[in-house]
C-alpha cells in the first residue's frame, strides 16, 4: 500500500487563515448545521436562516449562538460582505435569499463543494458505498484517536466521542463519508463527486435513491465517476465480491492502486466475535460479517497512511459501532434489543443474518419501517424479495400518510406482503398495532431488532425496547 506520508508538504505547513463569514441558507439540515457549528468553532463569522429547524439541530444551533432569531428567509442577511454562501438541499432554486446572492454575485457553493475548497491541502480519505459507510468512517476515526492521529472529518452521524459531525482544523488528514445524494438544488451531482480522494473505499454497490437515480446503471455510473476523480497516483479500496465494483475496477486509471477486500477470518463464541489476526484472536464488541467486512476496509485505508496491523487490531478492539448501527439498546438475562438505520434491502438482509449469527440459539423478531422515498415507491418493493427470510418473524411497517406526504402512488399491505416474498412476514400499517403485537410476545431467549430510518411513526425506540426487554 503506498503511503502519502510526504505529500503536499508544503501546503500543509501551518498557515495565519483569515476569518471568514458564511451566511447558510437552509442551515437546520443534519449536515448543514453540523458544519455551521464546526466554522464556528473554528473562529469565523456564521449567520444562517431556514424555514423550519427540528430537533436536535434547534438546541445545537442555539447552544453555539449561531440559531437564527426569526424563521424564515430573511433577504437582509445577504449583503457583500459575505465571503461564502452554502446552499443546502432543502431551499428551492427561487428562494429569495439565493436570488439575492445571485444577483450581488456572491460565491456560493454547496455542502461538499465548501468541503473540498477547504480541504484541497489535506490527504483525504473517503468512503463510499450503498452500505457501511458510517460504520467504517465511525471505524476510521476510532483507530486515528485511539492512536493519537490528528484528522479532521465529515461524517453522517453523531459518533460516540463526537460532538460534531464535522471539524475543519489544520490537520493533515480529513476523513469523509461519501454520500452519492445531490449536492444542492442547483449543483445535481452526487456529493462524492466533489471530494477528489487520494485514497477511496468503496464498500458495495446497492440500488438507492430511487428518485434521483431512476435506473439501477445509472446509480452504479456514479460510482464509476467517484474513482475516476481520484487523485493521481491515489488507491481505491473495494469490496471484491461486488459484481458492480468488478465492473469498474477493470476500467480504472493505471496510475491508482487497487486493493479488494473481504471479510478477515472469524469466529463467534458465546455471543463474542473474535478476528484472526497473526496468530491471535482478537475480541470485537461489534459483530456481523458485513462489520467484519467494514473492519478490513477501514485496516486497509489506513496502512495508507502508515497504520501497522498491530496498531489497528490493538485499537479497533474497543470501537463499539455507531449510533443505530446495530446499536445495542436494551439487555436483559436472554434477550437484547437492536436499533439499526437498515431500510434498503441489502443493509437489511446483512442486518438480520448478523443478529442471527451472532445469537443462533435465540429466537429473531426483526421489525423494519419503509420509511424512505425509495422504499415506499411501489416499483422498487421487489427489491426486497427475500430480504428478511432470515428472521422468525418479520414485521413490516409503513404508513399510508407518509406515502401520501411523499405524492407516491399507494401501496398496499398485500403489495409489501407479496413484494417481500417469505412466509415469515406480517405487515402493518398502525403503529399503535405493532406495538401492541409486540408487547404481547414472550421475550424470553429472543431478540428484536428494530430497523428503520424513522421511528415508526413517533415509536421512542430506545424507551420502547427497555420496556419490553428490561421491565
Amino acid at each position: 500500500m503506498r503511503r502519502f506520508d510526504t505529500l503536499f508538504l508544503v501546503n500543509l505547513v501551518e498557515r495565519i487563515k483569515e476569518v471568514m463569514r458564511v451566511h447558510f441558507i437552509a442551515i437546520g439540515g443534519s449536515a448543514m448545521h453540523n458544519l455551521a457549528i464546526a466554522l464556528k468553532r473554528k473562529g469565523d463569522v456564521v449567520t444562517g436562516s431556514d424555514d423550519e429547524i427540528f430537533e436536535p439541530s434547534k438546541s445545537r444551533l442555539a447552544e453555539n449562538g449561531i440559531l437564527p432569531k426569526s424563521i424564515g428567509w430573511n433577504t437582509d442577511l445577504i449583503t457583500t460582505d459575505l465571503d461564502a454562501i452554502i446552499l443546502g438541499m432543502h431551499a428551492r432554486i427561487d428562494n429569495p435569499e439565493l436570488l439575492k446572492a445571485q444577483k450581488l454575485d456572491l460565491k456560493i457553493y454547496s455542502y461538499p463543494e465548501f468541503i473540498f475548497e477547504q480541504t484541497k491541502d489535506k490527504i483525504r480519505l473517503v468512503v463510499g458505498g450503498s452500505h457501511g459507510k458510517t460504520s467504517i468512517t465511525s471505524m476510521l476515526l476510532h483507530v486515528m484517536d485511539k492512536l493519537g492521529i490528528e484528522t479532521d472529518f465529515l461524517v453522517g452521524a453523531l459518533l460516540d466521542g463526537f460532538d460534531c459531525m464535522v471539524q475543519l482544523s489544520d490537520a493533515k488528514y480529513i476523513v469523509i463519508e461519501g454520500d452519492e445524494y445531490l449536492s444542492s438544488p442547483i449543483d445535481l451531482k452526487p456529493k462524492f463527486h466533489w471530494y477528489a480522494p487520494h485514497i477511496a473505499l468503496i464498500s458495495g454497490i446497492a440500488w438507492d435513491h430511487i428518485n434521483v437515480f431512476p435506473t439501477f446503471e445509472n446509480y452504479v455510473s456514479q460510482f464509476k465517476i467517484f474513482t475516476e476523480k481520484i487523485e493521481e497516483k491515489g488507491s481505491l479500496i473495494y469490496f471484491k465480491h461486488d459484481e458492480s465494483i468488478q465492473s469498474i475496477v477493470p476500467k480504472l486509471r493505471e496510475d491508482i492502486q487497487k486493493v479488494g477486500y473481504e471479510a478477515a477470518p472469524y469466529k463467534v463464541v458465546e455471543g463474542v466475535t473474535y478476528v484472526h489476526y497473526n496468530n491471535q484472536e482478537i475480541p470485537l464488541k461489534v459483530f456481523g460479517n458485513h462489520n467484519l467486512q467494514n473492519i478490513e476496509g477501514a485496516r486497509l485505508m489506513l496502512k495508507g497512511i502508515g497504520v501497522s496491523d498491530d496498531d489497528f487490531y490493538r485499537a479497533i478492539q474497543s470501537f463499539k459501532g455507531a449510533a443505530k448501527r446495530l446499536e445495542l439498546i436494551a439487555e436483559g438475562p436472554s434477550s437484547n434489543a437492536y436499533k439499526d438505520f437498515a431500510h434498503s434491502p441489502s443493509k437489511l438482509k446483512a442486518t438480520v443474518s448478523a443478529v442471527n449469527e451472532q445469537f443462533p440459539n435465540r429466537k429473531l423478531i426483526a421489525c423494519m419501517e419503509l420509511h424512505t422515498f425509495s422504499s415506499l415507491k411501489k416499483e422498487f418493493l421487489p427489491q426486497y424479495d427475500q430480504c428478511m427470510v432470515e428472521a422468525d418473524e418479520a414485521l413490516v411497517y409503513f404508513s399510508p400518510e407518509v406515502v401520501a406526504h411523499k405524492k407516491l402512488d399507494p401501496i398496499t399491505a398485500e403489495m409489501v406482503e407479496q413484494a417481500f416474498g417469505s412466509a415469515n412476514v406480517k405487515v402493518y400499517t398502525n403503529s399503535e398495532k405493532l406495538q401492541s403485537d409486540l408487547k404481547s410476545k414472550n421475550w424470553e431467549n429472543s431478540n428484536l431488532l428494530l430497523m428503520s430510518s424513522g421511528n415508526f411513526h413517533g415509536i421512542d425506540l430506545n424507551a420502547f425496547a427497555k420496556s419490553l426487554i428490561e421491565e
